[in-house]
């Protein structure tokens, strides 16, 4: 495995920290504040990619020598880009859209080796199919509070969420919170 220098994920994401936990960096996790406006008409490809890099701009304040990763999520359907739930109504009207349809998982990533300056700011999409679901097994969900933290009100790695995935077309890391793959080989090009 390549010799990277310290990684510092800003990010408030216990699931973001336990995925780059794997690969066994000298890592360090913090979280930034950023606004996550939406800006009307932009693509979400668009919009994951400037969100990340705004969280960059704001993690770079911290002086920290390393390889700064930020990233952001969003789940599209129909074209329109779906947050994290407000309440447990929101949540369970999020899930009743999804169900028995196909939404898309983006997630962009920003890297900053602050050694040497190179950056990388990427995106990844995946195609998420769901099953149909009953209201009472959405409720039984939301009543577990595990939709509230998560860009379309659920998370595929839960206990309960993953059920209601019938299939997905790209990566599966993706919609946990960061693309795996792609975020590797762009650590790579930057040290």
């Amino acid at each position: 495995m390549t010799n990277f220098p310290k990684i510092y994920l800003a990010s408030k994401s216990p699931r973001r920290r336990k995925l780059l936990s794997l690969f066994n960096f000298d890592l360090e996790s913090f979280s930034v504040q950023t606004p996550e406006d939406l800006i009307p008409g932009e693509l979400p490809a668009d919009t994951v990619r400037r969100l990340a890099k705004e969280k960059l701009d704001e993690a770079v304040k911290l002086n920290k020598e390393g390889i700064i990763i930020t990233a952001d999520t969003v789940v599209v359907l129909n074209g329109k880009i779906i947050g994290k739930p407000l309440d447990e109504q929101d949540a369970f009207n999020i899930l009743k859209l999804l169900s028995g349809n196909t939404h898309t998982v983006f997630t962009g990533f920003s890297l900053l080796n602050t050694i040497n300056n190179k950056l990388v700011i990427e995106h990844v999409e995946t195609d998420v199919t769901f099953r149909m679901l009953d209201d009472d097994e959405i409720w039984q969900y939301v009543k577990s509070g595990s939709p509230m933290d998560k860009a379309g009100a659920y998370g595929i790695q839960d206990d309960y969420g993953a059920v209601f995935v019938e299939r997905l077309n790209g990566c599966y890391y993706n919609v946990v919170g960061l693309p795996l793959s792609k975020l590797y080989k762009s650590l790579k090009e930057i040290i």
